[in-house]
C-alpha cells in the first residue's frame, strides 16, 4: 500500500487533528512510499531501530517517538545514532501518542480497561484520558486487583496510600498520569492506576484518601499499539504486521 493511504487512515481513525501534542503525531521521519511490513513498538529506542532494519520493514509504528517538545535541536550523539539506520534504509517513522492514550476502541486506556474487566461509567479530564469504571464482577480487596493486574502487564504494581479497604470504583490512566490523583479522588474512585509514580505521590494517596497502583509506563502503554495493530490487519490483510517488545521495566 501508499504510505499516503496509511497515514490518511491513521490520522482519521485516532483522530489525530484533535490534540495539542508534546510530540509530532504522524509522520516523524519520511521512508518509502511503499509500505508492506510494519513493526509495531511502544517506543522508537535504538534497539527498536536496529530490529526494524535487522526485519528489513518499511516502517516502524509506535506511541513515543521522537522530537519531543523541549528536547535539544541538534542531530547529535544517541539521537544521530537513531536517525541514520533510519535514512540509510529508506524506514519511515510513524507515531501517535495521545492520540493512541484516548482512542475509545484501540487506546491504551481502552484496553487497559477491557484486560483489566473494568465496565466503563465514565470519562474526564484533558482528552478524556482519565477513565472510570467498575470492576465487572463487582467490589475487590485491594490485593486482588493488585494481583489482576500484575497478571495482565507481567509486573508487580507498586501500592500506595490505603490497602485494607475495599475497590467497587476504579481511575485509570496510562503513562505518566499520576499527578491525576486528585481528579481521580475528586471523581470519587476508591483505587487510581497509573503508570509512574512520584515522591509526592506517596503522601498524596495518604491524604486523599486513594489507593494508587503505580504499574509501569511502558506496561500500561504496551496494549494500544499492539490493538492499533490488529486494526490495521483486519482492514489490510496484505500487511505483514509484527511487535517488538522493548522490555523496559519503568
Amino acid at each position: 500500500m501508499q504510505r499516503g493511504e496509511l497515514l490518511s487512515h491513521l490520522d482519521e481513525f485516532l483522530q489525530a487533528g484533535m490534540f495539542r501534542d508534546y510530540a509530532p503525531n504522524g509522520l516523524q521521519v519520511e521512508g518509502r512510499t511503499e509500505i508492506r511490513r510494519i513493526l509495531l513498538g511502544v517506543s522508537a529506542s535504538r534497539s527498536l531501530v536496529e530490529e526494524a532494519v535487522s526485519q528489513k520493514v518499511d516502517a516502524i509504528l509506535v506511541h513515543h517517538g521522537w522530537f519531543w517538545r523541549g528536547e535539544p535541536a541538534p542531530v547529535v550523539g544517541m539521537k544521530r545514532e537513531r536517525l541514520a539506520p533510519l535514512l540509510a534504509n529508506d524506514i519511515n517513522l510513524i507515531a501517535y501518542h495521545l492520540p493512541l492514550d484516548a482512542h475509545p476502541k484501540v487506546g491504551n486506556n481502552a484496553e487497559l480497561g477491557r484486560l483489566l474487566d473494568l465496565t466503563v461509567t465514565q470519562r474526564a479530564g484533558d482528552y478524556e484520558l482519565l477513565w472510570l469504571g467498575e470492576p465487572t464482577e463487582g467490589e475487590m480487596s485491594v490485593a486482588a486487583f493488585a494481583e489482576r493486574v500484575e497478571a495482565v502487564l507481567g509486573r508487580r504494581p507498586l501500592v500506595l496510600g490505603p490497602t485494607e479497604r475495599t475497590v467497587r470504583r476504579v481511575a485509570w490512566c496510562s503513562g505518566a498520569a499520576q499527578d491525576e490523583i486528585g481528579l481521580a479522588a475528586a471523581l470519587g474512585a476508591d483505587l487510581y492506576l497509573s503508570g509512574e509514580v512520584s515522591e509526592r505521590t506517596t503522601y498524596e494517596a495518604e491524604e486523599l484518601g486513594v489507593t494508587y497502583l503505580a504499574a509501569g509506563h511502558h506496561a500500561t502503554e504496551q496494549f494500544g499499539i499492539r490493538a492499533l495493530g490488529r486494526h490495521l490487519a483486519e482492514r489490510w490483510p496484505e500487511l505483514d504486521l509484527r511487535f517488538f517488545d522493548t522490555k523496559n521495566p519503568v
